[in-house]
């Protein structure tokens, strides 16, 4: 899962847009931005967070830069628990060449001290958006983990995790995502999934999802 092979990936298999959302850093955009430009493939830049309820929440970003401020803000909430690289492998920041030019100490995996509503709230500030991750899968998500939909906060659309069962819920008038949640390039999904976008670029795909916002 380097910066080439998943812009690669996803220009062989036709993708208008990809988004990349490592778990609570960001570290890595600014190479996946430049192989995505290369490719001609629009990216949405963001981080999946891990909230003090060990909930997964995607913050997207229209810039890279906001999301890597964003990411290392993250980064500071994570517990000082040192990654084991013989249990979780490296934790690699790599540059447009694939080359690794630095590695993370914290162990990624880890939830923060944010809640879900701080997260929110955060990211909402720094100009972004909040999604929440697969809704239906049974661990990490707003329903696996506390078991219902909160009124708050106001999430710009919920995810849903193609390879579950839809989730059995009401969720009103949210705007619903479908996503690979790839964490291997065989993972990455084919031309399934379209959104209505008046042009394929970062902008129009990051208005869409914030005028969802709060519809419910």
């Amino acid at each position: 899962m380097t910066p080439n092979n998943i812009s690669g990936m996803a220009f062989i298999k036709k993708l208008d847009c990809i988004a990349v959302t490592d778990h609570n850093s960001a570290e890595n955009l600014p190479a996946i931005e430049a192989v995505c430009n290369a490719y001609g493939v629009t990216l949405l830049p963001g981080i999946e967070v891990t909230s003090s309820e060990e909930v997964h929440i995607l913050t997207y970003f229209s810039r890279v830069e906001t999301a890597v401020d964003f990411g290392r803000m993250v980064y500071s909430h994570l517990p000082p628990i040192p990654n084991n690289r013989s249990i979780f492998g490296s934790q690699t920041i790599m540059n447009e060449d694939d080359e690794g030019t630095g590695e993370l100490d914290r162990l990624l995996v880890s939830a923060t001290d944010l809640s879900i509503e701080e997260i929110e709230h955060l990211c909402t500030q720094a100009g972004g958006l909040t999604v929440a991750a697969h809704i239906n899968r049974s661990s990490n998500s707003l329903l696996g983990n506390l078991g219902f939909l909160p009124p708050f906060p106001k999430f710009a659309a919920l995810e849903v995790y193609r390879n579950a069962p839809a989730p059995a819920c009401d969720v009103g008038n949210y705007k619903v995502l479908y996503a690979s949640d790839a964490h291997r390039l065989g993972d990455i999904s084919e031309r399934e999934f379209c959104l209505e976008l008046p042009e394929n670029s970062r902008e129009a795909l990051f208005s869409y999802l914030k005028e969802c916002r709060g519809r419910i």
